[in-house]
């Protein structure tokens, strides 16, 4: 090839055989029962594994009938929303839901000490780690800077390939501590390197939570407000576990099952979370609500609102695509527990940071979307709620978190949950996770 436009036309006619080749009629997935998604009829995740760590209920059975219900989201047998309602006034809770998820119980004052100890000692990159892989090839994609770093995290492991129960909690443990500062740090060197601002780079405090480590390390000043950290903090333990069955937990799953070490199964459930079908969609609520700000004079006017968001479902406005981002949710139905524990936290920080103007948009459009989204597709709006991602990445954004975080913060959380499913999977069976797929080959004969 003697020019990248040949390499192109090259790749683009090679493209066309392929589709031509690997189409595969959906009479055929339907013929043989297939589960596409691993979903079955009537949308519902296949069940695949059984696990003790966490539940989500969106329904319950009457008369034999399934009957929607508000939504439920339970950590080791508690409410999460109990969970942090049970919090002291101040109190910031992601560590003591951290050794809940792991360890299946909530711990005693002394056992909290220690694991808060651990998780403050681990927290500090290897000397030297910032500067030869994070600084190294900075990128906007933050969550392929961070797979990368915990990838090359194992090379400063001399247990790295240890996948016992012993050295993968306290492999877990350390990628929970180190995570704000895999995030933060490759942020910076994005931004300095690329945007060309200035560079600033934190040690984390040892004293402080993980909430407060991440506004430490990303703000110039190190300064932030108590009300800023609860808010960060509730996201986080709202963010930490969902029921086992979203896609990067099973990667965590299906990888931990092959015996693979702990550092590249974290990067698997990494490289899952970052697709945009999974962890972006605070990111496309922010975008949305962007473009509803430049088209819609007043937000307090129920009928300019509602006409423009008409505008949004017809494919006539914003990205064309028929949705209004952050409303519904693949499993939960009437409501999300975690939206409805977050929003009054989300309300607390509009007021502290004066963006009262924004919530009203927020509320106006949680108030009028259930309706003509119903009206349009024909459902019951009862069933038609907002989710937590409606209003996380108006937080990180009220908490000056660069947009080029969002998903890394969902990772900050996540890591967690991942790591209490890595740990059920190695103590509960030692199967490898294979999946049947049915060959629909078409038989050709040989060519010379």
């Amino acid at each position: 090839m003697k020019s990248r436009e040949q390499m192109n036309e090259y790749i683009a006619r090679q493209e066309e055989i392929c589709r031509r080749n690997d189409m595969i009629s959906p009479r055929l997935y339907e013929e043989y029962g297939v589960n596409l998604g691993l979903r079955d009829e009537n949308g519902n995740g296949v069940l695949t594994g059984l696990t003790k760590i966490s539940k989500i209920v969106s329904s319950r059975i009457e008369n034999g009938h399934k009957i929607p219900c508000d939504g439920q989201l339970w950590y080791r047998g508690y409410r999460v929303e109990e969970l942090i309602q049970n919090l002291e006034e101040g109190e910031l809770g992601f560590e003591k839901v951290a050794y809940l998820l792991l360890m299946g119980e909530m711990p005693s004052d002394s056992e909290y000490a220690q694991f808060s100890q651990m998780i403050a000692d681990s927290r500090a990159l290897p000397p030297n780690f910032t500067r030869d892989v994070i600084m190294k090839k900075p990128g906007a994609d933050i969550m392929n800077t961070m797979t990368r770093s915990i990838l090359t995290l194992a090379s400063y492991d001399d247990q790295a390939m240890d996948t016992s129960v012993t050295n993968s909690l306290r492999q877990c443990i350390q990628l929970i501590s180190q995570f704000p500062a895999l995030a933060v740090y490759g942020y910076n060197a994005y931004n300095y390197y690329v945007n060309q601002a200035s560079m600033i780079i934190h040690n984390p405090d040892p004293e402080l939570s993980t909430a407060e480590n991440i506004l430490r390390l990303l703000r110039p000043d190190r300064q932030y407000l108590p009300v800023e950290a609860k808010v960060l903090d509730t996201a986080l333990m709202l963010h930490m576990e969902h029921g086992g069955g979203n896609n990067s937990t099973f990667t965590t799953r299906v990888v931990s099952s092959t015996g693979s070490d702990t550092y590249s199964t974290i990067a698997a459930a990494m490289s899952s979370l970052k697709g945009p079908k999974h962890g972006g969609a605070n990111i496309k609520v922010m975008e949305m609500m962007a473009d509803i700000r430049a088209n819609v004079k007043d937000y307090t006017d129920k009928e300019e609102l509602s006409a423009y968001l008409t505008k949004i479902l017809d494919g006539e406005a914003f990205d064309r695509k028929k949705l209004i981002y952050g409303m519904g949710h693949a499993v939960y139905t009437k409501s999300d527990p975690r939206e409805r524990v977050f929003k009054q936290y989300v309300e607390r920080l509009a007021r502290a940071k004066g963006r009262q103007q924004d919530m009203l948009l927020y509320q106006g459009v949680e108030e009028a979307a259930p309706a003509l989204i119903a009206a349009k597709r024909n459902q019951n709006q009862d069933n038609i709620s907002p989710n937590v991602d409606f209003y996380s990445g108006f937080v990180y954004e009220m908490l000056g978190i660069p947009v080029e975080l969002y998903t890394a913060m969902f990772a900050v959380a996540r890591i967690v949950g991942w790591s209490a499913h890595r740990l059920e999977e190695l103590i509960c069976t030692d199967k490898i996770i294979r999946p049947a797929y049915m060959s629909v080959m078409d038989k050709k004969e040989m060519e010379f």
